[in-house]
Protein backbone atom coordinates (compact mmCIF):
# COMPACT_ATOMS: atom_id res chain seq x y z
CA UNK A 1 0.00 0.00 0.00
CA UNK A 2 1.81 3.58 -0.93
CA UNK A 3 1.61 6.71 1.48
CA UNK A 4 -1.52 7.78 -0.76
CA UNK A 5 -3.47 4.69 -0.28
CA UNK A 6 -2.84 4.61 3.23
CA UNK A 7 -3.81 7.60 4.39
CA UNK A 8 -6.90 7.40 2.19
CA UNK A 9 -7.79 3.99 4.05
CA UNK A 10 -7.36 5.76 7.28
CA UNK A 11 -9.07 8.13 6.93
CA UNK A 12 -11.84 6.42 5.51
CA UNK A 13 -11.53 4.39 8.79
CA UNK A 14 -11.57 7.32 10.94
CA UNK A 15 -14.91 8.46 9.24
CA UNK A 16 -16.69 5.48 9.98
CA UNK A 17 -16.08 5.00 13.98
CA UNK A 18 -16.20 8.59 14.44
CA UNK A 19 -19.69 8.61 12.72
CA UNK A 20 -20.47 5.57 15.66
CA UNK A 21 -18.73 7.47 18.56
CA UNK A 22 -20.03 10.60 17.60
CA UNK A 23 -24.10 8.65 17.76
CA UNK A 24 -23.51 8.20 21.19
CA UNK A 25 -25.65 10.14 24.03
CA UNK A 26 -22.87 11.85 26.10
CA UNK A 27 -24.68 10.05 29.31
CA UNK A 28 -23.52 6.62 27.77
CA UNK A 29 -20.01 7.97 27.30
CA UNK A 30 -19.85 9.37 30.29
CA UNK A 31 -20.75 6.14 32.45
CA UNK A 32 -18.55 4.32 29.72
CA UNK A 33 -15.55 6.96 30.87
CA UNK A 34 -16.05 5.43 34.45
CA UNK A 35 -16.71 1.75 33.42
CA UNK A 36 -13.26 2.00 31.39
CA UNK A 37 -11.37 3.88 34.00
CA UNK A 38 -12.43 1.21 36.76
CA UNK A 39 -11.03 -1.29 33.83
CA UNK A 40 -7.93 0.31 33.63
CA UNK A 41 -6.98 0.89 37.25
CA UNK A 42 -6.78 -2.85 37.07
CA UNK A 43 -4.18 -3.45 35.09
CA UNK A 44 -0.67 -4.90 37.25
CA UNK A 45 1.19 -2.65 35.37
CA UNK A 46 -0.95 0.31 36.44
CA UNK A 47 -0.79 -0.96 39.85
CA UNK A 48 2.67 -0.62 40.14
CA UNK A 49 2.84 2.72 38.60
CA UNK A 50 4.58 5.67 39.66
CA UNK A 51 3.93 8.06 36.62
CA UNK A 52 1.20 7.91 34.00
CA UNK A 53 0.94 9.87 30.93
CA UNK A 54 -2.91 10.23 30.71
CA UNK A 55 -4.44 12.48 27.52
CA UNK A 56 -7.03 15.22 27.59
CA UNK A 57 -10.44 13.93 25.66
CA UNK A 58 -12.26 15.90 23.56
CA UNK A 59 -14.91 15.61 21.01
CA UNK A 60 -17.00 12.21 21.53
CA UNK A 61 -14.00 10.57 23.09
CA UNK A 62 -14.38 8.72 26.50
CA UNK A 63 -13.93 11.29 29.33
CA UNK A 64 -10.42 11.09 30.78
CA UNK A 65 -11.31 12.97 33.57
CA UNK A 66 -12.94 10.00 36.25
CA UNK A 67 -9.15 8.35 35.48
CA UNK A 68 -7.10 11.01 36.35
CA UNK A 69 -9.14 11.30 39.89
CA UNK A 70 -8.05 7.97 40.50
CA UNK A 71 -4.83 8.24 39.57
CA UNK A 72 -4.12 11.08 41.32
CA UNK A 73 -5.80 9.86 44.55
CA UNK A 74 -3.66 6.99 44.27
CA UNK A 75 -0.31 9.27 44.63
CA UNK A 76 0.49 8.60 41.04
CA UNK A 77 2.06 11.51 39.28
CA UNK A 78 -0.40 12.08 36.65
CA UNK A 79 1.11 14.01 33.12
CA UNK A 80 -0.69 15.59 30.00
CA UNK A 81 0.78 16.17 26.93
CA UNK A 82 0.91 19.79 25.08
CA UNK A 83 1.65 19.95 21.57
CA UNK A 84 4.75 21.74 20.99
CA UNK A 85 5.99 22.00 17.40
CA UNK A 86 5.30 18.40 16.39
CA UNK A 87 6.38 17.17 19.06
CA UNK A 88 4.32 16.14 22.73
CA UNK A 89 5.32 18.28 26.01
CA UNK A 90 4.44 16.54 28.93
CA UNK A 91 3.76 17.89 32.13
CA UNK A 92 2.43 17.16 35.65
CA UNK A 93 -1.59 17.71 36.10
CA UNK A 94 -3.67 17.62 39.03
CA UNK A 95 -7.62 18.26 38.84
CA UNK A 96 -8.21 22.06 39.26
CA UNK A 97 -4.82 22.49 37.76
CA UNK A 98 -4.93 25.67 34.90
CA UNK A 99 -5.16 24.53 31.32
CA UNK A 100 -5.47 25.85 28.00
CA UNK A 101 -7.86 25.12 25.27
CA UNK A 102 -6.45 23.79 21.87
CA UNK A 103 -8.02 24.41 18.58
CA UNK A 104 -9.10 21.28 18.03
CA UNK A 105 -10.83 21.16 21.76
CA UNK A 106 -8.15 19.53 23.84
CA UNK A 107 -6.94 20.69 26.61
CA UNK A 108 -3.81 20.79 27.44
CA UNK A 109 -1.20 22.27 30.77
CA UNK A 110 -0.54 25.82 31.16
CA UNK A 111 1.65 24.84 34.18
CA UNK A 112 2.54 21.98 35.94
CA UNK A 113 6.18 19.99 36.16
CA UNK A 114 7.91 19.14 33.02
CA UNK A 115 8.04 15.03 32.55
CA UNK A 116 10.42 13.26 31.14
CA UNK A 117 9.34 10.48 28.37
CA UNK A 118 11.66 8.11 30.06
CA UNK A 119 10.41 8.48 33.50
CA UNK A 120 6.74 7.45 32.36
CA UNK A 121 5.38 4.02 33.32
CA UNK A 122 2.34 3.94 31.43
CA UNK A 123 0.78 6.16 28.14
CA UNK A 124 -2.44 6.26 27.96
CA UNK A 125 -3.08 6.08 23.96
CA UNK A 126 -6.11 7.71 22.37
CA UNK A 127 -7.06 6.73 19.24
CA UNK A 128 -10.26 6.71 16.46
CA UNK A 129 -9.73 2.94 15.89
CA UNK A 130 -7.75 0.35 17.44
CA UNK A 131 -7.90 -3.51 16.19
CA UNK A 132 -6.70 -6.58 18.26
CA UNK A 133 -3.14 -6.75 17.42
CA UNK A 134 -2.98 -3.26 18.57
CA UNK A 135 -2.49 -1.20 15.65
CA UNK A 136 -4.28 1.88 16.10
CA UNK A 137 -5.64 4.51 13.57
CA UNK A 138 -5.37 8.23 15.42
CA UNK A 139 -6.38 11.47 14.41
CA UNK A 140 -3.85 11.72 11.71
CA UNK A 141 -0.61 14.22 13.34
CA UNK A 142 1.86 11.39 14.62
CA UNK A 143 2.40 12.77 17.64
CA UNK A 144 1.92 9.53 20.00
CA UNK A 145 4.26 7.48 17.13
CA UNK A 146 6.93 10.05 17.53
CA UNK A 147 6.49 10.22 21.37
CA UNK A 148 7.06 6.54 21.49
CA UNK A 149 10.18 6.74 20.30
CA UNK A 150 11.24 8.76 23.06
CA UNK A 151 9.84 6.73 25.98
CA UNK A 152 11.63 3.83 27.84
CA UNK A 153 11.36 0.70 25.80
CA UNK A 154 9.46 -0.93 28.75
CA UNK A 155 6.83 1.66 29.24
CA UNK A 156 3.34 0.20 28.48
CA UNK A 157 1.03 2.03 25.68
CA UNK A 158 -2.33 1.23 26.76
CA UNK A 159 -5.34 2.28 24.52
CA UNK A 160 -8.73 3.40 25.87
CA UNK A 161 -12.09 3.88 24.37
CA UNK A 162 -15.45 2.31 23.86
CA UNK A 163 -16.01 -1.13 22.46
CA UNK A 164 -16.95 -0.03 19.05
CA UNK A 165 -13.62 1.51 18.42
CA UNK A 166 -12.02 -1.85 18.44
CA UNK A 167 -12.54 -2.98 14.79
CA UNK A 168 -12.58 -6.51 13.84
CA UNK A 169 -10.22 -5.91 9.95
CA UNK A 170 -7.08 -5.20 10.64
CA UNK A 171 -6.50 -1.38 10.52
CA UNK A 172 -4.01 0.25 8.14
CA UNK A 173 -0.47 0.89 9.10
CA UNK A 174 2.82 2.14 7.88
CA UNK A 175 6.40 1.31 9.32
CA UNK A 176 5.97 3.99 11.30
CA UNK A 177 2.77 3.73 12.92
CA UNK A 178 3.64 2.12 16.28
CA UNK A 179 1.34 -0.44 18.32
CA UNK A 180 -0.17 -0.45 21.76
CA UNK A 181 0.36 -3.11 24.24
CA UNK A 182 -3.33 -3.37 25.44
CA UNK A 183 -6.69 -1.74 24.76
CA UNK A 184 -8.85 -0.78 27.72
CA UNK A 185 -12.93 -0.44 27.08
CA UNK A 186 -15.90 -0.47 29.57
CA UNK A 187 -16.45 -4.26 28.76
CA UNK A 188 -12.81 -5.55 28.36
CA UNK A 189 -9.23 -5.42 28.29
CA UNK A 190 -7.70 -6.47 25.37
CA UNK A 191 -3.88 -7.76 25.35
CA UNK A 192 -2.44 -7.58 21.84
CA UNK A 193 0.50 -9.53 20.53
Amino acid sequence: MNAQELKRAKRDVRRRVLAARDALEQSTRDAMGVAAAERFLSLPEVASARVVMVFSSFGSELSMDPLIERLCARGVLVGLPRIVGRDLEVRSFRPGDPTTLTSFGAREPSAGDPIEPDSIDVIVTPAVAFDREGRRVGYGGGYYDRFFLRARPDARRVGIGAALQIVQEPLPAGHFDLRVHAIVTPEEIVRCS
